[in-house]
């Protein structure tokens, strides 16, 4: 069995797609999940997608990924900027992490600019939309490789 990528997802990501799709896009969570899993399948890994608008949803999920997952993608959204709790769950973690942004978050408010989750990241996806999620699991084939 192809090893395991979790995709984790945070608040109002399960409105993507309906939520400002000016800056966000037309693109559904869903829409990510399936081309995560084919750009997974296509580097020879397989992905699982969760979202959550629940920090501690959320920091249990990178707990489980502890025992499950090689890697983790994940898109904090708000939490990002907030969230030490995500950051030290991110930091038990031994696979690589890359962190996704689908708008440029250096280009918006001053208060995005700050992201507690890139002090654990092996890298940072921002701008792209939610190209942004294959690239990172483009990137992550490389870093377990």
């Amino acid at each position: 069995m192809a090893p395991l990528i979790k995709v984790l997802n945070g608040p109002n990501l399960n409105l993507l797609g309906q939520r400002q799709p000016e800056l966000y896009g037309y693109d559904t969570l869903e829409d990510v999940g399936k081309a995560c899993a084919e750009a997974a399948k296509s580097v020879g890994l397989r992905s699982e997608l969760f979202q959550s608008n629940h920090e501690g949803a959320l920091i249990d999920m990178v707990h489980a990924a502890r025992e499950t997952s090689v890697g983790i993608i994940i898109n904090p959204a708000a939490l990002t900027h907030t969230s030490v709790a995500l950051l030290d769950a991110l930091q038990t973690f031994v696979g690589p992490v890359l962190e996704v942004h689908i708008s440029n978050i250096h280009k918006r408010e001053d208060f995005r600019h700050k992201s507690y989750v890139s002090l654990r990241a092996d890298g940072v996806i921002a701008g792209f939309g939610v190209q942004g999620y294959a690239l990172a699991m483009q990137r992550m084939s490389i870093l377990l490789s």
